[in-house]
This record gives structure tokens, C-alpha cells and sequence, in this order.
């Protein structure tokens, strides 16, 4: 049998399962080997096998839900406390070492967490040398270069580096998180409902973070001790360092904690955010406000339509798992139309302004992320079509969004390590 691990490809674990489907033995030995991945290409097989005695058994027990927690091996835990200790002392760092907060945080907030979690996944997956020597590199060369551009008192060109650096270290999340098999589309998308699982859960974390501060800090009070500043800049902040790790863990040890909430909530965001973007289309119209004069409002809508496009991407990748209704399809491809209107109402406003007074380095930015988000909703919309019109599967829509993905970060490293560079760091 193919000696595999964790991010071993997909159709490569379906032809083992096929293989080896009435051998118990050698499928159980595949299973042990790779538990992740065998579950994945199960679930993609099941279709086709379904009915056979062993395939059924599997099928039940693969999908069988515990109630209880798993909470991993003494190893893991041990990784994952460390992990988290780890980022708490990189949020105290100016602390530690009288480090300027203004300079400090904006250039390094990205490496408080992504670096521990990319590190978590690459241990996880076992990645070759070669993979972690790159991953290794890029994180240690973005911190090099952000922290080693010019103070200056008023430059736009620093401030888009520190905004795009953490979608740069996502990317290498990402890539950790994939096993770094780039064409990979069934991984990214697992990637993008990770995402989503660790937003749930992080958020979770961090309100009942919050209720225990609050008692903390009240029941200290009532005996004549104000620990709020004290507690707040000590256990607050290293707390709510470590949550995104603590969150990664639990989502990855126990999927079925946010397994039903994630689609819940995307599936009753969706019809909401279609009738509200409606709603705010009209209302701009007889609000008088317009993105063509109005800087601030122009920067708001596009930050309006970033939020958006995230509900629809991580909408989509939670139906790619499962076969959705034509109803919910539709309201996909309505938001998606949608969400192209708006798109071009910001892109058509940069553009004016553009042409009124000149390029800057905010207008090139914002141009080229506007452009590369039209692209990839025109795709994304196409498909559903194509959905609607029963030519494609759901799954072709996923797969539009997940080979798309490495083009947000290849425009992340261009604003962040080249337009200093160009705009002569103003």
C-alpha cells in the first residue's frame, strides 16, 4: 500500500479506499494512517459504493457524532498551551522591552497569531523540510522588511503594508493548512469553512472570556481591590492572543461543536444580507450620498463590500459539502449579483477619482482589489448560474472561488513588499 499521510491527495486516498474496500484490515490501516484525509475522500466515494455491507459500516461509523469533548493527547495540549503562552508574550512585548505601541503593533499585530497557528497545521501535516524552509522564510522575511520601513509621520504606502501584511500571513496559513498542495481545491475550501469554524468559535471564546472578567473584576471590587487596569493589560490582552489557538484546536480536535452552527448562520445571513443590500442600494440614491465625492463613505463601502463577499464565499463553502435546494442556490446568485452592482458602483467612483486627482498609492490599492473581487465574482456568479440551470454541480462553484484564492495573495505581496518601493514610501 501507498505510504501516505495527512495531505495526501484526494483521488489518491479514493483509489486506496476502492482498493482495499473488502480487505478490513489494510482499510483500517489506511484509516489510522491518515484519519482526515480518509474520512474527506469517504464521503466523496460513499455515492458509488453505497449499499456494500462494509462500505455502510464505515459510512455509520465515520459519521457517528459523540457528545463528548475530545480533548486530544497529552502531546497536543501541551503544543497547543505553549502556543498560546507563546502569543500572550509577543502581545506584552513592548512591555517587556519599552517597544513604542504605535510603532510596534500596526507593523506586527499579523504575527502575534498566525505564525503559532501556521506552525500548529505544518506540525499537524506533517510538512516536508522543504515546505516548512519556505514557510519559514516568508514569515521571518515579512517581519524583517515591515519592521525595517522608514517611521515616517504621515506615509500611506506603510499603512497599506501593515493592513495587507496579515492577509499575506494568512496566505501562509493557508498554505500550512492545505499541506501546501497548491491545486488542491477540496483543501482550500476546507480552508475557507476553517476559517468560518474559527470565527464562531473564537468569538464564543472570547464572550465567555468576557462574563469571567467581568465577575473577576466585580468580585474584587466588592472587597475594596480595582484589579480592572491590571487584569485588563496582564490576563485580558494574553487572553485574547491565545483564543484564535485555542479556538484552532477545538474546531480541528471536535468538528461537531460549530459543524451545524456554521451552516446555520450562513444560511440565514445570506437571504438577510441580499434584502438588506437591496434596502441600502435605494437608500443611497435618496440619502443624496454618492462614493464619487465622498471619501470616507467610499472607503466604508468597500469595506461593506469585503463583509459581503466573505458571507458568500463562506456560504458557498459550507454548500460545496452538501447538496443544497434550488431556493437557497438562487438567493447565492442573487447576492452575488448583487454584490458585482456594488462592486461596480466602487469601482466606477475610484475610477472617477482616479482620473480627477491622479493615482495615489490608497486609489491604486483599492483599484486593484476591487478589479481582482469583480473577477472573482463574475466566476462565482457564472457558476451558480450554471447551477440553477442544472448544468454544474455546487462543487464547480467551490472550485471557482478556491483556484482564485492564491490571486488575493499574490496582489497582498505586491502592496505590501512593492508599493513602498514604487511610491517612494510616501
Amino acid at each position: 500500500m501507498t505510504p501516505l499521510n495527512i495531505s495526501t491527495p484526494l483521488p489518491i486516498m479514493k483509489g486506496e479506499i476502492r482498493t482495499h474496500l473488502h480487505d478490513p484490515k489494510q482499510l483500517e490501516k489506511l484509516y489510522q494512517t491518515n484519519k482526515a484525509s480518509f474520512k474527506q475522500a469517504f464521503g466523496v466515494l460513499y455515492p458509488e459504493i453505497k449499499g456494500d455491507t462494509l462500505a455502510d459500516c464505515w459510512y455509520e461509523r465515520l459519521n457517528y457524532e459523540s457528545n463528548e469533548i475530545y480533548w486530544g493527547s497529552a502531546k497536543e495540549l501541551i503544543v497547543v498551551i505553549m502556543a498560546s503562552l507563546v502569543a500572550g508574550l509577543i502581545v506584552k512585548l513592548p512591555a517587556f522591552f519599552d517597544i513604542d505601541e504605535d510603532f510596534f503593533y500596526p507593523r506586527n499585530i499579523g504575527f502575534i497569531v498566525f505564525p503559532l497557528l501556521t506552525t500548529y497545521f505544518a506540525w499537524k501535516n506533517r510538512l516536508s523540510a522543504l515546505k516548512i524552509t519556505f514557510l519559514a522564510a516568508a514569515m521571518i522575511g515579512s517581519l524583517v522588511f515591515i519592521n525595517s520601513l522608514p517611521i515616517v509621520e504621515k506615509s500611506d504606502t506603510l499603512i497599506l503594508s501593515c493592513i495587507h501584511l496579515p492577509l499575506f500571513l494568512w496566505s501562509m496559513l493557508g498554505f500550512a493548512f492545505v499541506g501546501g498542495e497548491g491545486n488542491n481545491a477540496d483543501r482550500r475550501l476546507g480552508f475557507l469553512t476553517y476559517n468560518g469554524d474559527l470565527l464562531v468559535m473564537t468569538t464564543l471564546i472570547v464572550i465567555a472570556g468576557g462574563i469571567l472578567s467581568g465577575i473577576t473584576i466585580g468580585l474584587f471590587s466588592l472587597i475594596g481591590l480595582d484589579i480592572e487596569q491590571l487584569y485588563i493589560e496582564h490576563v485580558g490582552l494574553m487572553g485574547l492572543a491565545a483564543a484564535p489557538i485555542v479556538a484552532t484546536y477545538l474546531t480541528q480536535s471536535n468538528p461537531q461543536l460549530v459543524g451545524k452552527v456554521s451552516p446555520v448562520i450562513a444560511r440565514i445571513f445570506s437571504p438577510l444580507v441580499l434584502v438588506m443590500l437591496v434596502i441600502y442600494l435605494v437608500a443611497i440614491v435618496y440619502s443624496g450620498k454618492n462614493p464619487y465625492n465622498d471619501r470616507e463613505f467610499l472607503l466604508l463601502f468597500n469595506v461593506l463590500l469585503i463583509g459581503v463577499i466573505a458571507i458568500i464565499f463562506f456560504s458557498i463553502a459550507e454548500a460545496a459539502k452538501t447538496t443544497k435546494s434550488r431556493t437557497e442556490m438562487g438567493i447565492l446568485f442573487l447576492l452575488s449579483v448583487i454584490t458585482i452592482v456594488v462592486n461596480g458602483i466602487a469601482l466606477s467612483a475610484i475610477l472617477f477619482r482616479i482620473s480627477e486627482w491622479g493615482i495615489t498609492p490608497n486609489r491604486a490599492a483599492v483599484l486593484g482589489a476591487n478589479v481582482l473581487i469583480l473577477v472573482n465574482l463574475l466566476l462565482v456568479a457564472v457558476q451558480l448560474f450554471r447551477v440553477l440551470s442544472n448544468k454544474v454541480t455546487v462543487t464547480a462553484v467551490g472550485k471557482a472561488i478556491a483556484v482564485y484564492l492564491p490571486v488575493y495573495s499574490i496582489w497582498a505581496i505586491i502592496v505590501v513588499f512593492v508599493f513602498p518601493y514604487v511610491f517612494g514610501f510616501r
